[in-house]
């Protein structure tokens, strides 16, 4: 792994917060030092390329082949310019020669796709053998550890704090919080070997992205007025926490993170 400097974390913190909702920004700005620290072996596949962003961010003219199925997403992304090819294709479907791909990328997507192992039986096809996967999911603390549920426990209100999981749930529309042993196996049966994970995102850092949902509704309304989710672009602007955000990625790892991320080996 290539170390960060503190001038690339303040870039990727301004790549992120600069263009985001802080309560996304500051997720997004962890996980794209992940993967700057990686060699990513071109060509890349990007599952779930959404609207380019974290793609643009993320990349200084590698190849990289974005796939997603929404096309609205997709026409966004095509005028960010970052990607030589979009395709449009679900995840378990994709238009790729087998063993055409270096390395391939999914961040914060397989955790909302119900039928999963299709489509990582269809990244390992498409990776060369030796090919590494690098993906970042949450996992089983966004629907444990969540701050409404110990507010609402500790009022002795268990059985809202449950219903409260639920929303919050349906309103991420994750499918796939899974630990560690289920994401292994999964991976195993798709045909990857030696997998390395971590968890990350403290769950502190996780409360404050739950509470930011409600915070970031005026930059829906920015996003659907002027086409962007921030007007003023500036380190010291409160809703924006970027001192804190630089400290939590330059220390992102905690074993009892709300987040995992994952490098999996396709079998040579």
């Amino acid at each position: 792994m290539n170390e960060l400097n503190q001038t690339e974390i303040e870039r990727i913190c301004e790549q992120q917060l600069f263009h985001l909702p802080y309560f996304r920004g500051m997720l997004r700005s962890v996980e794209q030092s992940f993967y700057e620290q990686q060699e990513l072996e071109e060509p890349i596949y990007d599952l779930g390329a959404g609207d380019g962003h974290f793609a643009w961010a993320l990349f200084d003219n590698e190849k990289v082949i974005g796939v997603d199925p929404w096309w609205q997403p997709l026409m966004e992304a095509k005028a960010k310019k970052v990607y030589p090819l979009l395709v449009q294709a679900e995840g378990a479907h994709v238009p790729l020669q087998s063993a055409s791909i270096g390395s391939a990328i999914s961040n914060s997507v397989l955790e909302h796709i119900a039928d999963v192992q299709p489509v990582l039986e269809e990244v390992a096809r498409v990776l060369k053998p030796g090919g590494k996967f690098y993906f970042a999911v949450p996992n089983r603390r966004f629907v444990t550890d969540l701050w409404g549920m110990k507010v609402l426990s500790y009022l002795g209100l268990g059985g809202m704090a449950v219903a409260y999981s639920r929303f919050f749930k349906k309103i991420s529309r994750h499918i796939n919080l899974d630990p560690p042993e289920v994401w292994l196996e999964r991976l195993r049966k798709a045909g990857f070997d030696q997998v390395e994970y971590w968890n990350y995102f403290p769950v502190d850092a996780m409360h404050k992205l739950e509470r930011g949902h409600a915070a970031g509704l005026p930059n829906l309304l920015w996003k659907r007025l002027f086409g962007k989710w921030i007007l003023f672009k500036n380190r010291k602007n409160p809703f924006i926490p970027f001192d804190e955000v630089v400290r939590l990625v330059a220390n992102p790892y905690d074993e009892q993170g709300a987040c995992t991320f994952y490098i999996a080996r396709r079998q040579a």
